[in-house]
């Protein structure tokens, strides 16, 4: 076998492989269904957007691509004041705001990072690497669940521009299960991608985003295009149980925090209880709890990894109090791409436009992120942080190394959900052994405002149990909400959670 796929829908992995077959490594599958992706989940990602992949060169080197959105606003000096509007988006079980319009978005990545990793690190051409988009962009691409869920969640931002309702419309009617979507100016832009004559970061194309920006009160201005740079570092290392897990090192916030978890978690052995005990639950309620961004990251207290005594004591102590208050157990001590391939290379990329801003740049049928309007990550208040800075991201694109060697490759999307999601599944893989299918499949908690949410699947006996200590929301089914796991090992196993629609192929 050449390599394995998962990712969180059948064309994107398909892309992947395509890649594999023609002689391409990891990387080459990683760019190939990135680009796909932003064809076949347009409502989790966007060239118009950012994200991170984390590359593991065949046992010599690790490097974290970081090609998330930079914050605006460089030579802005008519004090511009961004207007964003806001958007309610209803889960099936909750609602959540988001604020959407050309004031929301701030300095897109993607594009630069796809092209900058394909240099780097793909031996295939771009030409090569972009057949699996074109023709999906050619054919149009059907909506299938949960894609259609998604795109009905986002309905009031997906058609609050002209172009987005001429592309998400059919006769009128909102585009709905099994219906093709058709992105023609999309396609344009790709085929330029192809022959190396596109830009969004200069030029006619860039002056007429920031023309617009201009007009509706937005931040981006010539100088963000021009002076935003991908940035290779080290990935965050962390040491847990007989395992070594690499993820996203700061300014991103989310693997800092998947390394607090650990580090609280490294002193008590889970397995000594069901996965879905008691003991187990309230035990990553109460890690939630403490791992709350308004309690960790506000007013710049960014924690710093190895970690200090001084800094962590506090949180370790409060979190033991809490626990030993309700069970005795601590007395005992946004989309995704994972890829693997049969040379030791491994890829987990992570992408995200936010909800999306509905607003596109202009004649290229790119919509463009919010991410300056999603209060996760922006934990002391909006626009509260100077131009050209790093939005710090809960994205935890992660790799496992067992005795030195790539493991399991997994990462998710999901906002607020990202970190609960990859620690509950981490755990269901190295402390209770679980398969990749079981380990994401498994249902899952999460703590947000006030309110425990669980999944079902969870016993009842349990439920009653979490009861008497939180306010707990059972759902009905799994949803998206909780995050989305797609995840693959050098076994060449794998699995898509399903939660997003995910699909997982082997070369």
């Amino acid at each position: 076998m050449k390599g394995a796929v998962a990712t969180g829908h059948p064309l994107t992995a398909m892309a992947a492989t395509e890649m594999l077959s023609a002689g391409g490594n990891a990387f080459d599958a990683a760019v190939a269904a990135g680009f796909a992706s932003v064809v076949a989940e347009p409502s989790l990602t966007s060239l118009g957007g950012g994200g991170f992949m984390l590359a593991h060169i065949e046992e010599k080197e690790d490097i974290l691509f970081d090609f998330f959105v930079n914050t605006p606003g460089l030579g802005n000096n008519e004090k511009i004041k961004p207007v964003m509007t806001p958007a309610n988006i209803v889960f099936p079980e909750c609602s959540q705001v988001f604020h959407i319009g050309l004031g929301s978005v701030a300095v897109p990545g993607m594009l630069k990072g796809l092209l900058h990793i394909h240099r780097r690190l793909c031996t295939l051409p771009i030409k090569t690497i972009l057949v699996p988009a074109l023709s999906y962009l050619k054919e149009g691409v059907e909506t299938i669940g949960p894609q259609d869920i998604f795109l009905d969640l986002l309905k009031p931002i997906f058609t609050s521009t002209d172009y987005g309702k001429k592309i998400h419309t059919i006769n009128g009617q909102y585009i709905k299960l099994h219906d093709k979507i058709f992105n023609p100016l999309l396609k344009d832009f790709y085929e330029e991608i192809a022959e190396n004559r596109c830009n969004i970061y200069s030029g006619k194309t860039a002056q007429k985003l920031v023309e617009a920006m201009k007009e509706h009160n937005g931040m981006v201005t010539l100088e963000d295009l021009a002076a935003y740079e991908v940035i290779e570092r080290k990935p965050l290392r962390i040491k847990y149980r007989d395992r070594e897990i690499l993820t996203n090192p700061p300014p991103a916030s989310g693997g800092i925090m998947l390394a607090l978890s650990m580090h609280f978690l490294e002193n008590i052995d889970l397995s000594r209880h069901p996965r879905n005990s008691e003991e187990i639950l309230i035990t990553l309620v109460e890690l939630m709890k403490e791992m709350q961004p308004s309690r960790i990251l506000k007013n710049g207290n960014h924690i710093t990894y190895p970690f200090l005594n001084d800094v962590t004591a506090p949180l370790i102590e409060s979190f033991k109090k809490s626990v030993s208050k309700k069970t005795f157990i601590s007395t005992q001590g946004t989309t995704q791409i994972s890829v693997v391939d049969e040379k030791g290379n491994a890829a987990s990329m992570t992408t995200s436009n936010g909800s999306g801003s509905g607003c596109y740049i202009p004649g290229t049928g790119i919509m463009l992120n919010n991410m300056m309007g999603e209060d996760d990550l922006h934990p002391d208040g909006f626009f509260s942080s100077p131009p050209n800075i790093r939005v710090s991201s809960m994205m935890t694109p992660t790799i496992t190394l067992k005795n030195g060697r790539v493991s399991t490759v997994l990462g998710s999307g999901g906002s607020k959900r990202i970190k609960t999601a990859i620690l509950q599944v981490l755990i269901n893989i190295i402390d209770f052994e679980y398969s990749l299918k079981d380990a994401a499949e498994s249902p899952r908690v999460h703590f947000e405002d006030g309110v425990v949410h669980a999944e079902p699947g969870i016993p009842a006996g349990t439920i009653e149990k979490l009861r008497k200590h939180y306010k707990v929301h059972q759902w009905d089914k799994k949803n998206m909400y909780f995050g989305g796991v797609h995840c693959v090992n050098t076994e060449m196993e794998g699995w898509g959670d399903s939660r997003r629609g995910g699909s997982f192929l082997i070369e």
